[in-house]
């Protein structure tokens, strides 16, 4: 059961109001999601939304990578929302559907291009040591650059946010969708 109840835009305060106006004028054109929590903070709301918006359209990575970022952070956290939401993204962008299939599962996807498997062991290095190795690193910075892994690092970073406003107010997946992980 979900934590939290909509809050609408004639229940703002100016300050809530102005950030809600700033989120639709921008590339998403609409508010929800988890700008619906992170509304109740304002100032914090305004900087993840345009974090969030250059995360998602203004990187230098590939929409695939990005979105393979995305849910392999999902799965980390068991953000079923954010699964629910970029799974099927990840699909579009190119991430093939038996790899998003098995990280979703909690296998280790097979992947036939190389920056794939690459940000995917960034990812899950990151999360199991909290540090990446000098070969990972190594071999980032060579493929992706470092701005590139610095994109990754931030995607890691925002989606880890955004997965555990959604999970703290326990935003449920839509009803008759079955969520994605176990609880």
């Amino acid at each position: 059961m979900a934590r939290y109840r909509d809050i609408t835009p004639a229940e703002m305060t100016p300050a809530q109001r102005r950030v809600h106006d700033l989120i639709i004028a921008g590339r998403r054109g609409r508010f929800g999601g988890p700008f619906q929590l992170l509304i109740r903070a304002p100032e914090i709301c305004e900087h993840a939304a345009r974090l969030g918006e250059h995360l998602r359209w203004g990187t230098s990575l590939p929409d695939r990578l990005s979105e393979l970022a995305i849910i392999t952070t999902a799965k980390f956290w068991r953000a079923q929302y954010e699964w629910y939401a970029h799974a099927p993204l990840a699909e579009t962008a190119g991430v093939p559907a038996a790899a998003v299939e098995a990280i979703r599962r909690g296998e280790t996807p097979n992947f036939e291009q190389k920056d794939e498997a690459l940000v995917y062991r960034i990812c899950t290095e990151l999360f199991k040591m909290q540090r990446l190795s000098d070969t990972s690193f190594n071999e980032a910075v060579a493929a992706l650059g470092e701005t590139g892994l610095t994109e990754v690092i931030a995607i890691i970073g925002y989606y880890t946010l955004i997965g555990n406003t959604l999970n703290v107010f326990q935003v449920p997946v839509p009803e008759g969708t079955t969520p994605p992980f176990p609880d």
